[in-house]
């Protein structure tokens, strides 16, 4: 087959036997597997929370979790635009998911590629930290370009390569003023579903995969530095923060100075991408046997302890799930407030019924609630 980039972009990816399995992974099976074990039914009432918590978890990456606003933004972009577009990395495109994902209450004067210099780190009057630097303003268009042709070129070949290259791809790219990570994770399931191995509507909540504990936030890390890291080390001292910052036309302004811009070229033009394909098959695999599994079983358990808590008393779907969360939040105990809002639950028999069909209804979880508690308003 010819390149399957162009001479701006052209992503290498060596067979090795971790990419080898990747290219073998089969998600609707899997995907299929969790059917067979709980049903059509519990899976689509979970396709909306997964989204939800992928938009959640997306934002924890990036430290900014409590902004509700743009969570239920990013939320809205997953369920509408994945698998949209004819090509995600057209211009019109990515102008239009940056601006349904950033908002109009940006500092951002021009959406779309950005015209301004940029590194990822942070700036301070003590220390500049700085982890990557991204290709210069010009060379934007014919890389992304050439990312584009990698996505036609590679049409027929595994979707989780596929994936994997155009989503990390991208974020080396780091082709926006804002908004670069949350479409890094969107490209991952925009290219699935694209491609047909993860049937609408789901989204694989692979963000909360990499957040669910430090071993996998590490290895996200890992593998961002795993490109850069050496680019950086080759290219300690030769960036600088000047004196005077430039306002560029995309409203961002900037003192970074790059002096080997033209040496980098060809690393951001041919960048070996072997370890985050690995690592994506490695991550959407976490996040179906996982994360999509643990929310499968704790749905069928939270439908359980309905019905079972309906044998003991009467009341209408929300009074119930209200009882739910309040016992798993106290420990399976009823608290003073819980008796005084359904006063049913003073009747010591009663009390003693419900809370053993809670206990019963989360096997795993004799001893208390799992944490979860705040999620059930869905």
């Amino acid at each position: 087959m010819p390149d399957p980039g162009n001479r701006h972009f052209c992503p290498v990816i060596r067979r090795t036997e971790a990419v080898r399995t990747v290219e073998q992974y089969d998600c609707g099976a899997r995907l299929d597997e969790l059917n067979a074990e709980f049903g059509s039914h519990v899976l689509m009432r979970s396709v909306v929370w997964l989204t939800i918590k992928e938009s959640l978890s997306s934002f924890r990456i990036e430290h900014e979790q409590d902004q509700r606003d743009r969570v239920r933004r990013f939320a809205a972009v997953m369920e509408a635009r994945v698998g949209a577009y004819a090509d995600p990395l057209k211009a019109d495109a990515l102008e239009e998911l940056q601006r349904e994902i950033v908002g109009d209450r940006t500092t951002i004067l021009r959406f779309g590629l950005r015209e301004s210099p940029v590194f990822v780190g942070a700036r301070s009057e003590w220390r500049d930290v700085v982890h990557y630097i991204a290709p210069p303003a010009r060379e934007l268009a014919g890389m992304i370009e050439g990312l584009s042709t990698f996505l036609h070129r590679t049409e027929r070949l595994s979707a989780l390569v596929r994936a994997g290259t155009v989503a990390f791809g991208f974020v080396f790219i780091h082709p926006l003023a804002d908004g670069n990570g949350r479409i890094h994770r969107f490209l991952i399931n925009d290219i699935l579903r694209r491609d047909g191995a993860v049937p609408p509507p789901f989204v694989l909540p692979v963000s909360p995969a990499i957040v669910s504990k430090p071993q996998h936030i590490a290895a996200y890390d890992h593998v961002l530095e795993a490109f850069s890291r050496p680019f950086m080390a080759r290219y300690a001292g030769k960036y600088a923060f000047s004196g005077d910052a430039i306002s560029y036309s995309d409203g961002i302004r900037s003192n970074l100075v790059f002096t080997d811009e033209a040496d980098a070229l060809h690393t951001w033009r041919y960048p070996d991408l072997t370890a985050q394909v690995e690592y994506v098959g490695r991550l959407v695999n976490l996040t179906i046997t996982e994360e999509m599994r643990n929310e499968a079983a704790y749905l069928r358990n939270w439908h359980r302890a309905r019905l079972a808590v309906k044998n003991a008393l009467d009341g209408p779907d929300e009074h119930i799930d209200r009882i739910i969360r309040a016992l798993r939040e106290n420990q399976g105990r009823v608290s003073n407030k819980l008796a005084k809002e359904f006063p049913i639950l003073q009747q010591e028999q009663v009390a003693s019924d419900v809370i053993a069909a809670v206990r019963a209804a989360f096997p795993e979880e004799r001893d208390g609630g799992s944490g979860q508690g705040d999620m059930l308003g869905r």
